[in-house]
């Protein structure tokens, strides 16, 4: 076992090349903290089979301990050494793998992920990423790699290395810059541990895809449920993905001193006097909206600091496609703190 690092003086940006990548890989076997990109969101890796590398990421992140991290994998074989996947996990890993899926599934005996990773749980979050650069650091590494979003916890999730470097530089050792994420958002969690599905977290596959090759999943579990106290996954705790700002959902007017996050043309009354604006789809498209979630609320939170009493006005988001997912992170990130 590697000893744990501690607080790293120098946090070095990695080029996205084979050099970079086997820097970053030698990094993580030895214990260190490395950030990448994934098609999702950036990660914060660390050996998912090492104890005291993944009680650094914690502390890195000052995430709580009971709250489990995702184990990313190679391909179905290597999650098959980690999890116990049933009929149902299969047929989702073939239909979605590589790609924005976790699921959650029954450890299986043998498993390397560490207990600390799961959170003291007999189950695993799994997930293959497609990101090319994720994909060869997993596999230079050799292991399982855990790896929540790159940001403080609860704050708002990185897109960017920039953003990354603006929350964890000088905790963690290197970040990949591999430039702007693809999707934005996280990956969507399933449960498999017995009898229907169930959705855990909305993200980047939607409900309706999954439900193509599942059937019905059973809803995501209530913010006031047990889940909220001893989470199965990443992503349930109630109040999550916030900028400092406070924010409002389901803006129809701009109240003075606040800033406005907007979709489609709908301009609510006010608009025009607002701190700053910026659009997630001027056309509508969700999925532009979710690749910019972010990064401007990132953005709006940076124009609003030091300004007593602005938050951030949100102008209403169907709810369905990644439209489900995107509301998903506003509430967490208006709920009370």
């Amino acid at each position: 076992m590697s000893q744990t690092p501690s607080i790293a003086r120098a946090t070095r940006l990695l080029p996205p090349d084979a050099a970079g990548i086997a820097e970053a890989a030698a990094l993580l076997r030895s214990g260190r903290l490395v950030a990448f990109p994934t098609e999702t969101v950036y990660g914060l890796g660390a050996d998912a089979t090492d104890a005291r590398a993944v009680a650094a990421l914690y502390a890195a992140k000052g995430r709580p301990q009971f709250n489990p991290l995702i184990a990313h994998v190679t391909g179905l074989e290597a999650a098959q050494a980690e999890g116990a996947l049933d009929p149902t996990a299969q047929a989702l890993a073939r239909a979605f793998w590589p790609g924005a899926l976790t699921l959650v599934v029954p450890a299986a005996r043998g498993a390397k992920v560490c207990d600390l990773a799961r959170a003291g749980l007999d189950s695993v979050a799994l997930r293959v990423p497609v990101h090319p650069l994720a994909r060869s650091l997993i596999e230079a590494v050799g292991r399982p790699v855990a790896a929540p979003s790159a940001n403080r916890s609860g704050h708002v999730s990185p897109t960017e290395a920039p953003h990354v470097m603006a929350d964890l530089e000088t905790r963690i050792d290197a970040v990949i810059d591999g430039g702007s994420t693809a999707i934005g958002l996280e990956s969507t969690i399933i449960a498999c541990l017995g009898g229907k599905p169930r959705l855990l977290r909305s993200g980047g596959v939607t409900r309706e895809a999954v439900e193509r090759v599942v059937g019905p999943l059973l809803d995501v579990p209530d913010e006031d449920g047990p889940e909220r106290a001893s989470p199965l996954s990443p992503g349930l705790l109630a109040s999550h993905y916030a900028p400092a700002a406070a924010v409002r959902l389901d803006a129809r007017d701009i109240r003075p001193g606040e800033a406005a996050l907007l979709f489609g043309r709908t301009r609510p009354r006010g608009v025009a006097s607002a701190v700053a604006a910026l659009n997630l789809s001027a056309s509508g498209d969700l999925a532009e909206a979710a690749a910019n979630l972010f990064a401007h609320l990132r953005a709006l939170d940076a124009r609003l600091a030091g300004l007593n009493g602005a938050g951030i006005a949100v102008a209403p988001i169907p709810s369905e496609g990644l439209g489900e997912a995107i509301n998903d992170r506003l509430r967490r990130a208006a709920a009370e703190r």
